[in-house]
């Protein structure tokens, strides 16, 4: 019996979802067994031309994490796109811009001069610049093009599956690989997590009061908090209320607070807008001076609210970027 071909790839990332395929320790010699992986290039030395080789739709499944920023990631993502049945974005980026997608807040131009002219390892003053195609004597030199915003997976290519997590938990990608094995994926469309808010798996859940009130914000370094209560309690912004379970709530387990990267459950249309309903709605005050001062508690509003969703979300950006980005999805 054949076994189905798989492919995994990365755009812009970190390399986490890399490690969270590693990670699957033992099982991997049990997913090698069943499946047939033909192009990971982050592990195995495969070319772009393996892949271009391929019939259209050889490939049971491609696996790409990262968010899409490049012309290079455009081009490879559409060409995985043709060769597989099943796309799944894999990880917060694929599925929802993840941290890459906070470079949203920023012109390309602006990004580009502060990597490249503006940075203080410099030598000559910053008076370099990149360009996509240079000349020489022996000819050109290209290099990707850099895209007007970050874009997630599905902004660029027909995404049938969506596997969230920053990076995706152990459990939920075996689960995943061993519905595509066998025959068991959900309806196209998917969100292959449980469609709960991470309270509900929160071992803390118990000590959360009915009706909570939030004096005063806090920041993790700010304090030791006590290992046994809810967190919102105690004035950290946690966006458990907000986020979709499935991770075990492992970053609760170290004591820290959730940042939201499985994304929302699928009634929320916005992630980081309800994130901060859900903040906002805890507030202990009525006055508006109250509400400044408590507000400017929280660091980096979008930053904490937005941290992995900006370019899913329905500002996507600055609005010169989001008025550009027609061009680009």
């Amino acid at each position: 019996m054949t076994k189905p071909k798989v492919a995994f790839y990365w755009c812009a990332s970190c390399g986490g979802c890399e490690e969270a395929v590693v990670d699957l320790d033992e099982d991997l010699l049990t997913l090698a067994a069943l499946v047939d992986v033909v192009f990971w290039p982050v592990a195995l030395d495969f070319k772009r031309e393996d892949v271009e080789a391929l019939p259209d739709g050889e490939l049971a499944a491609s696996f790409i994490n990262g968010a899409v920023r490049t012309s290079e990631q455009e081009e490879m993502v559409a060409l995985l796109r043709r060769k597989s049945l099943v796309v799944v974005a894999f990880g917060s980026c694929a599925v929802l811009g993840g941290v890459p997608g906070l470079a949203n807040l920023y012109e390309p131009d602006a990004i580009l001069s502060a990597v490249y002219r503006e940075a203080p390892s410099l030598e000559d003053g910053g008076a370099r610049s990149v360009t996509a195609v240079t000349r020489v004597d022996e000819g050109e030199l290209s290099l990707p093009v850099f895209g007007e915003t970050v874009r997630t997976l599905d902004q660029v290519i027909d995404v049938d599956y969506y596997l969230p997590g920053c990076a995706p938990p152990r459990a939920l990608i075996w689960a995943a690989l061993a519905a595509l094995v066998d025959g068991t994926l959900p309806e196209k469309g998917s969100v292959l997590a449980p469609d709960v808010a991470l309270c509900s798996e929160c071992p803390r859940l118990a000590t959360k009061p009915e009706r909570l009130f939030v004096d005063r914000f806090r920041r993790p370094q700010e304090f030791v908090a006590d290992a046994e209560t809810c967190l919102l309690a105690q004035g950290l912004v946690c966006l458990g209320a907000a986020t979709r379970a499935g991770c075990q709530a492992v970053c609760i387990g170290a004591n820290m607070p959730c940042t939201g990267c499985m994304g929302p459950t699928s009634r929320v249309s916005d992630h980081g807008a309800k994130a901060l309903s859900a903040i906002a709605s805890l507030l202990d005050a009525n006055e508006e001076t109250d509400v400044l001062v408590r507000t400017n508690e929280i660091v980096d509003p979008v930053g904490t609210f937005y941290r992995y969703s900006l370019p899913a979300s329905r500002l996507h950006g600055r609005v010169a970027a989001a008025s550009a980005r027609g061009a680009t999805r």
